[in-house]
């Protein structure tokens, strides 16, 4: 059953169903190893398209294909290496994020033992970039360059205005589908319900984010904290803090 409230992403999924052995990969796709997978959806709904969870996996080589998904994942262990056509290469490892760009033409090359976060979008009727290469594997780093957010609505923010900055690294055709990363000073938003799906991976400092009830978070670097459309949504930081974030909008 899809969460729908505020929930704090478990890298062992929920304790008392953990992750569930997912169905084999299809041999035809695999350049070499015979991985187990396992997982657990905390929202999937097939009607958007939209999915977002916890997965792991053994070691394999898949073949270089088109990506079919637009995918947003955040590495909790282990590494994996996407190689792209002309032969370049990206390693993710622990503690980073990538996205790979539905119909991009790469590999997973992994080496070892994995586990992520991650969002995907199938976007099976929607529109599609035509050149999905000019976008690459997308990996956000805290140093990268963002534009200053300006016309902030008052109404969302309690107290003064804080300096905030954000970079968009995607979008994907529809609009529907971003990814980007985010930093705030300290400030404090009133309960609102949220309009969107949201999954937020904390990269610097601690925020508290809930339903403004008892359903209360705190949230540090390598947590993912996701809110889906319609939920109570309360957030405050009283320190600096900077996450990589995933959002969809149905």
């Amino acid at each position: 059953m899809n969460v729908d409230k505020v929930t704090q992403f478990e890298v062992n999924g929920p304790a008392r169903e953990g992750l569930v052995e997912w169905d084999a990969m299809n041999p035809a796709d695999l350049e070499s190893g015979e991985p187990v997978q396992r997982g657990y959806f905390y929202y999937n709904d097939e009607a958007s398209g939209f999915m977002a969870g916890v997965w792991d996996c053994t070691p394999f080589v898949g073949k270089i294909e088109a990506y079919a998904v637009d995918e947003f994942m955040y590495v909790l262990e282990g590494s994996v290496t996407m190689e792209l056509e002309g032969g370049t290469s990206t390693t993710i490892s622990a503690g980073e994020s990538f996205i790979i760009p539905k119909g991009l033409v790469c590999k997973w090359v992994q080496t070892e033992y994995m586990k992520k976060f991650f969002v995907i979008s199938t976007n099976e009727d929607g529109p599609v970039h035509n050149n999905p290469a000019e976008f690459g594997i997308m990996c956000p780093k805290i140093t990268d360059p963002t534009e200053p957010i300006i016309n902030q609505d008052p109404s969302r923010i309690i107290g003064a205005i804080p300096e905030q900055q954000n970079h968009i690294y995607y979008k994907d055709a529809s609009g529907k589908f971003s990814v980007g990363i985010w930093h705030s000073d300290p400030f404090e938003r009133p309960v609102f319900e949220f309009d969107h799906h949201d999954l937020m991976c904390i990269v610097k400092g601690v925020a508290t984010v809930s339903d403004g009830a008892d359903n209360r978070h705190v949230v540090k670097p390598g947590d993912g904290i996701f809110v889906p459309k319609g939920a109570q949504y309360k957030w405050q930081n009283d320190e600096p803090v900077t996450k990589v974030y995933c959002a969809f909008f149905p």
